[in-house]
């Protein structure tokens, strides 16, 4: 089983991480996103959609990072995808949720225009103004995850037990730690990222991007 990835890219890193707190058997092969090779002819055929990760398990070819994360969790019979038809629902809906609200205006509203330059918008008025719509956006989806989504109880996005959902989220809601966001307004947030990061392979898997943001210390950044 091989998966295309790069370990900046935020879709990639919950397959690095459940892979790795899993012990999943699978060749990780990098598709480098800063020269370009995900345009190229080789990896075009591979995905015509220009993106990581990719799964190629035999002939069986799987693209989407939410997709692949349950792909794998079947594969192992993880309890972090549980089979419970309600149960599986809600992790589905929070997986759902985290790629069509919180992904659309924090990462690529708003992160990823400050830290990518293939991101950023053409002229400052126009920068400005994503970074403005993404910001208050993304402190919307923010204050739900905290307030409804995890709650005082929650240790986890579907109660007590760490799932796929999770694997999921916590990357994309870890951006804020590459631009220097202060989630002290969103305590369940932060008690929530907290427990995601004790995991074993979190740093492991994080270095790279953790070691890219580091080079953009000196940019002003907008932060939440």
């Amino acid at each position: 089983m091989k998966i295309y990835y790069h370990p900046a890219s935020t879709t990639s890193r919950p397959l690095m991480l459940f892979a790795a707190e899993n012990g999943i058997d699978a060749e990780f092969q990098v598709v480098d996103l800063f020269t370009g090779e995900h345009f190229k002819p080789p990896y075009e055929a591979i995905n015509p959609n220009h993106l990581v990760p990719v799964l190629e398990d035999g002939d069986f070819r799987l693209t989407e990072s939410s997709a692949i994360l349950k792909y794998l969790a079947d594969k192992i019979n993880s309890p972090a995808y549980p089979r419970d038809p309600k149960q599986r629902a809600r992790v589905n809906e929070r997986m759902d949720w985290i790629n069509t609200q919180l992904c659309r205006d924090f990462a690529y509203g708003f992160v990823y225009p400050q830290i990518f330059p293939t991101h950023k918008r053409p002229g400052d008025d126009v920068q400005a103004a994503t970074l403005a719509w993404g910001k208050e956006r993304s402190q919307g989806w923010l204050k739900i995850l905290d307030q409804h989504i995890l709650g005082p109880k929650n240790a986890y996005l579907c109660g007590d037990q760490i799932t796929i959902a999770d694997y999921l989220g916590a990357p994309f809601v870890g951006l804020g730690d590459l631009i220097g966001c202060d989630y002290s307004a969103y305590p369940n947030v932060t008690r929530w990222l907290g427990n995601m990061k004790k995991l074993k392979s979190w740093n492991k898997v994080h270095e790279v991007i953790y070691g890219y943001a580091s080079t953009l210390k000196d940019n002003k950044m907008e932060v939440l």
